[in-house]
């Protein structure tokens, strides 16, 4: 007679040791690794590339017979990149800042304040969405000219908020709606304002939430192009988007120079996005589940 208990561990067993794995659960992950694999093949192409001589950019072979280090240091000493990226940095980082700053407070009422018109303001940020940056370029472009700020980082950190405002302001009214209203009441019994209880009650609960709006906005405002080509002109206050597109001649292409520069412009998204998946998986599913 078995000991209580006993077939759960026999259970538990077999799935340590590998023994009972269902063959669906194997068909799924080996699916799994084939799309990843899919999807990282241009990347590891791209990187290889970044790595080839000159004189075997149009070998067939999938490794170079050398590894050309020297590109990335060509590319950061002969270019504008490094001052495209530090441009880049400044306006992700800016944009991101400042759509924090506006939009946390106004999906805190939006959220907390069943005001006239609230579903019209949240019917009118999902419009917005629907306007690409190519539709107001010459708007864009006319008023920043009158204004003498064109070549400005701070046109591009304006520009950048105003079109990824929208979309943080809709993320963080449904995360912020999902936190427990009782919370806040009682916070407020004991003596803190409603900015106190935003401060130390809402804020750290719904730090998902704003981390996702986060790295959101941050991708956006980093992977820009058409406003950075368009309202600024000096290589040297580009965008990194728009300095690597300089390696692209009427003519010729540098491809390991290409691909070294875009090498560049990822690894910092790749790992400010590996770092907190987690929490972005989990602002992404809030208000799913009541």
């Amino acid at each position: 007679m078995d000991e209580p208990g006993g077939e759960v561990t026999r259970q538990v067993t077999r799935h340590r040791t590998g023994r009972g794995i269902r063959p669906r659960t194997l068909v799924v992950a080996a699916l799994a690794w084939l799309l990843a694999a899919v999807f990282l093949l241009p990347y590891l192409e791209m990187a290889v590339t970044a790595l080839r001589p000159a004189d075997e950019l149009r070998d067939a072979s999938y490794l170079p017979r050398h590894f050309a280090w020297s590109n990335f240091v060509d590319v950061w000493r002969d270019s504008t990149l490094g001052a495209n990226l530090r441009v880049t940095l400044l306006v992700a980082g800016g944009s991101t800042l400042l759509v924090l700053l506006v939009a946390l407070p106004a999906a805190y009422h939006t959220a907390r304040v069943r005001y006239r018109g609230r579903r019209l303001f949240l019917l009118l940020v999902l419009v917005t969405q629907m306007f690409q940056p190519t539709s107001l370029l010459v708007g864009l472009y006319r008023e920043f000219y009158r204004l003498d700020m064109l070549n400005s980082v701070w046109t591009l950190i304006l520009c950048n908020s105003a079109f990824n405002l929208a979309f943080a302001v809709w993320i963080l009214t449904a995360y912020i709606g999902s936190i427990p209203v009782e919370l806040e009441e009682a916070a407020m019994i004991d003596g803190l304002g409603r900015l106190g209880a935003l401060c130390r009650v809402v804020l750290p609960l719904a730090m998902p939430g704003v981390v996702t709006a986060l790295v959101f906005t941050f991708i956006a405002a980093w992977n820009e192009f058409v406003m950075g080509l368009t309202l600024s002109t000096a290589p040297e206050r580009q965008p990194l988007t728009v300095g690597i597109n300089s390696f692209i001649g009427n003519y010729t292409v540098e491809w390991n120079y290409l691909f070294a520069g875009s090498v560049v412009a990822i690894v910092p998204v790749v790992v400010l996005f590996a770092l907190i998946e987690r929490r972005v998986v989990s602002g992404l599913t809030a208000g799913s589940v009541k």
